[in-house]
């Protein structure tokens, strides 16, 4: 499988899960998610999609301190529904790595490792796009995404046109992948914009 190399320069996420560590599935539980396991999940690599990683790095990072992430006990919810513009990618993202699921989540085995209903949308209550809480102790922060932080050439737009209507030679093609990917490194490789890419409300 090629890439982008840049993926694997991104700091992943270690984080422990006591249901893989229950069944046996990761050495006690350790599990390692990365910017490339984000891209096979969205099968794309974008602004939201990166931006996604950047929210839950932000919210991890001020829930946790130093402590190792607890996967499947930290809740994620998103002001608005699954189907307004790219909050669903958002939601799947987030919720993949907080290993947060919806009403479809996992139930649970004899009242432990529940991972449903740790996911929603359509929480018109809470005052920002998306908000993380960690279960065992209600600690949370609510974020807003802003990728206008983020430059971007003026000719992505042009040569995604051409490319989207098949007028694109393949030179252009290759330029207009280049560009967009270029823009999502910027993203993941300067730590010292997260906090203006993520917003803390």
């Amino acid at each position: 499988m090629q890439y982008p190399k840049f993926f694997d320069e991104v700091d992943p996420f270690i984080l422990r899960d006591d249901l893989s560590c229950f069944l046996g599935a990761t050495k006690d539980g350790i599990i390692e998610i990365s910017y490339l396991d984000c891209v096979k999940l969205a099968s794309h690599s974008c602004p939201t999609v990166a931006g996604s990683y950047i929210l839950t790095k932000v919210a991890l990072k001020y829930l946790f301190a130093d402590e190792i992430p607890k996967r499947g006990e930290i809740k994620v919810e998103l002001k608005d529904s699954k189907d307004s513009g790219v909050t669903g990618v958002i939601g799947t993202i987030c919720g993949f790595i907080c290993g947060a699921g919806d009403n479809g989540g996992f139930a649970g085995i004899g009242g432990k490792f529940s991972k449903r209903d740790l996911l929603t949308f359509d929480n018109k209550n809470i005052k920002s796009m998306i908000k993380f809480t960690r279960v065992d102790n209600n600690k949370s922060i609510n974020l807003n995404l802003d990728t206008s932080k983020v430059p971007s050439n003026p000719r992505m737009q042009e040569l995604m046109q051409k490319a989207i209507s098949n007028k694109a030679t393949k030179d252009e093609e290759n330029e207009f992948k280049r560009l967009w990917q270029n823009r999502v490194e910027y993203m993941l490789l300067n730590k010292d914009k997260w906090n203006e890419i993520a917003i803390k409300m």
